[in-house]
């Protein structure tokens, strides 16, 4: 792993085909030389994770920003085996996650707010999408700030969204009150081995100073499956070719989000 400005110039011209120029000196080098190598880990150790570092983890993903403090991430740890079982089962297609020894569901909650509300006997009045995209960024904040501590602790994570081909399922077996929906999962262990680095889109495709750049993104897309050496773009085509979670949006209603 690299730990100083020439290897994170490294593993950056693997990742955006551009290796970054790094200056001596940065503070913590060593954490965003981590970072910049990370990928993601579908293969674990049995070793279970100390409650301490989970505990830890978990503190840290909420210390993460919030939007006007409002706090509308919630995390469940799946620790009962009956329950793992059962959301393992509704995965097939993911037949490693059983092996992972954490499971958490990243929940946007927002039925603390209204809770907050209803004991000052107050009406909510901002029920509309705005309210659900806020509780939603809140909880992909919280996980990518998990991700980036369990990376920084030594651990691999794998991002789950297929819980929401099974969003119904989940919320019933979470027992999940009005208002708050599954975001994602986050499988956690010791890694047995990493999958390989994945190659971005470049810098210059995905970072733009001052407005919309659509020539840049017009030329890496162009060039982009040469230099990740297979056919990203018909395979993203050919994926979402298929209709997925049409249904999402009325389970989103039925927890009495307004959402359009």
């Amino acid at each position: 792993m690299p730990t100083n400005p020439e290897g994170i110039a490294a593993a950056t011209k693997r990742r955006y085909g551009t290796a970054l120029e790094v200056p001596r000196g940065v503070p913590n080098l060593e954490a965003l030389a981590a970072l910049n190598e990370r990928s993601v880990c579908r293969r674990y150790r049995p070793d279970p994770v100390p409650e301490e570092i989970v505990r830890l983890l978990c503190a840290t993903a909420l210390a993460a920003p919030t939007k006007s403090d409002l706090q509308q991430a919630t995390l469940v740890r799946l620790a009962d085996p009956a329950k793992r079982a059962a959301v393992c089962a509704l995965l097939p297609g993911s037949p490693w996650l059983a092996q992972a020894p954490e499971l958490f569901i990243f929940c946007a909650d927002g039925w603390r707010l209204r809770r907050i509300f209803a004991k000052r006997d107050k009406v909510f009045p901002n029920e509309h999408l705005d309210a659900f995209f806020n509780a939603s960024v809140d909880a992909a904040i919280a996980l990518s700030a998990f991700v980036a501590a369990a990376e920084l602790a030594g651990l691999g994570t794998c991002p789950i969204s297929q819980i929401r081909d099974h969003v119904s399922k989940i919320d019933q077996l979470l027992g999940l009150p009005d208002w708050v929906v599954p975001v994602a999962g986050l499988a956690l262990g010791y890694p047995e081995q990493k999958e390989p680095l994945s190659a971005r889109l470049s810098l210059s495709a995905t970072v733009h100073t001052d407005r919309y750049d659509r020539a840049a993104v017009e030329r890496e897309l162009d060039a982009y499956d040469a230099r990740r050496g297979r056919d990203w773009s018909g395979d993203k085509v050919k994926q979402y070719s298929t209709v997925w979670r049409a249904d999402f949006g009325a389970h989103v209603r039925r927890k009495r989000f307004e959402v359009g």
